[in-house]
């Protein structure tokens, strides 16, 4: 069964994880990919060096860079000096082939190179150029390196509304932010291609880091905009008490999202074993809670430790709580529900054997996604590639003794 996106061709020059993992989805959806980095590979291969920080896998003594299998699979691989006239010319010669460009190196640069929309929109008019900055194209902070870190986390006012008043903003988790520009980024791409179907026209498409996250914390920065900026979350004082975390004699979190409290305090009071707190006129209603949620906060605290995770689990179910245990990255490599669902695949790879890989999150029934293969070495398709676009083996070893190419 064919792909969703069987037959669109997409040239990826990107590194590190927001474009790398957007187009890794795109080949999961079908399209075909081809990822251009330098003679020395992309930056994120270098992240190998750092040994045990990265949780490198090692087979044999060999070592295989996960964060690269995991956002670079189902691509072939160039490799490409584009400070070369020539290595330009390839690139261009790409642009000419594909439906979609996709990049994050900085606008500068692809300025400087001459591989920005306007060189590549001449070579193809068509073409969907989908360009991810850190800080947006327009600005002071418009050339400034953005990682997600900074641009999507610190800069947007995520990260400084995570943990409680007090304490210090907690680090981020890498790579999180990046994925969620990476697909705003297909839904701009998506919109453009139905666009070019319907004119026949080309498009230049910008996405930035500092912007997704400022859309991702929107409710936050709309009351911000509306004068009424909402306050960092203190554990024991959330209004709805209802709609909190709680720890329990194992020493395991519930997370308990219940925003129509009214409806569902019975079945709480039930699950809870104190059938005698629903008529309690500290909390019998939603604004009794909220005026009494401290106190209301504290007997929860010293009710859900007497019980395991394991005890509380089926009492919350029975009563049709909302709710979830906080679960461990390893615990959601082994659930059932992650797994029924398709979240995972295992894919034969040359080094590991096999190797297994986080799927992508939309489920097309009737053309379903797969992950095609391993990531490629740095340019294992080279000579391929570029036979396809009209060069000849004569051209090939005379780019190979120029270096513009592996």
């Amino acid at each position: 069964m064919s792909g969703i996106l069987e037959g669109l061709r997409v040239v990826e020059m990107g590194h590190w994880v927001a474009v790398p993992s957007a187009c890794a989805v795109l080949a999961d959806w079908g399209a075909e990919v081809i990822k251009i980095e330098p003679l020395t590979g992309e930056s994120a291969r270098g992240l190998r060096q750092l040994g045990e920080q990265t949780g490198d896998l090692f087979f044999n003594g060999v070592p295989v860079n996960w964060r690269i299998e995991l956002h670079n699979r189902g691509k072939r691989g160039l490799a490409v000096d584009a400070i070369h006239e020539s290595g330009r010319e390839i690139i261009c010669k790409l642009a000419r082939w594909a439906d979609v460009f996709m990049t994050n190196y900085e606008l500068e640069s692809l300025t400087r190179l001459r591989l920005d929309y306007a060189r590549l929109s001449q070579e193809n008019p068509k073409l969907i150029y989908a360009l991810l900055t850190g800080y947006g194209t327009k600005g002071p902070d418009k050339d400034e390196r953005g990682f997600d870190y900074a641009a999507a986390w610190a800069h947007s006012g995520i990260q400084f509304l995570l943990g409680e008043p007090g304490s210090p903003p907690p680090p981020p988790r890498g790579g999180m932010m990046d994925r969620t520009a990476g697909f705003q980024m297909l839904a701009g791409i998506m919109a453009a291609l139905l666009h070019r179907e319907k004119t026949g026209e080309g498009q230049e498409l910008h996405v930035s880091l500092y912007h997704t996250g400022v859309w991702t914390l929107a409710a936050d920065i709309e009351a911000a905009l509306l004068g009424v900026p909402l306050p960092k979350y203190e554990r024991h004082k959330i209004k709805n008490p209802l709609a909190n975390l709680y720890r329990t004699k194992d020493d395991r979190w519930i997370q308990m999202i219940m925003l129509q409290s009214d409806l569902q305090w019975h079945g709480f009071c039930r699950a809870i074993g104190k059938p005698e707190l629903e008529n309690d006129p500290r909390f019998n209603n939603m604004l009794a809670r909220a005026v009494h949620c401290e106190e209301l906060i504290s007997l929860l605290d010293a009710i859900f430790a007497t019980r395991t995770l394991a005890e509380w689990e089926p009492l919350l179910r029975e009563n049709k709580c909302i709710f979830s245990r906080i679960q461990t990255p390893a615990e959601v490599t082994t659930d059932p529900q992650a797994a029924i669902n398709g979240f995972f695949s295992t894919i034969p790879h040359p080094v590991a054997q096999e190797l297994k890989l986080v799927n992508s999150p939309v489920h097309f029934q009737q053309n379903p996604a797969r992950i095609k293969s391993h990531a490629p070495e740095i340019g294992q398709h080279t000579e391929e590639v570029l036979l396809e676009i009209g060069y000849s083996w004569e051209d090939i070893a005379r780019l190979k003794e120029e270096r513009t190419i592996l």
